[in-house]
């Protein structure tokens, strides 16, 4: 079974399996990890914001119009920013390791 890495925003890393065909948010939420995802996983937020490892940023399909769109509202979004929901683990991305950013804004219910 493919594995992947979350780096917490304090350097922390969570090794997990991670299940053909299960998305990156997923897997966080079957593992403890703290992502929110407030809408879940239909792109109606970006709550579940990663940051993707350069390397394996590269072997992700292009970002979706209407994902980028979700993006443009995450907070600390960098060049490899992605939405967990929108990352499908396949097996070609074993080893993935996503870096959760430092804060998050959920617009249905922050001010």
């Amino acid at each position: 079974m493919p594995r992947m890495t979350f780096i917490d925003p304090d350097g922390t890393r969570h090794e997990v399996e991670a299940p053909v065909g299960d998305t990156v948010l997923d897997i966080a939420h079957a593992n403890d990890i703290d992502i929110e995802g407030a809408c879940e996983g239909s792109l109606s937020c970006s709550t579940c914001h990663v940051v993707v490892n350069l390397e394996d940023y590269e072997r992700l399909a292009e970002p979706s119009e209407d994902e980028e769109d979700m993006l443009d509202l995450a907070f600390c979004l960098t060049k490899t920013s992605r939405l967990g929901c929108q990352i499908v683990m396949c097996e070609e991305l074993d080893g993935l390791t996503v870096t959760l950013p430092a804060d998050i804004h959920n617009f249905l219910l922050d001010d």
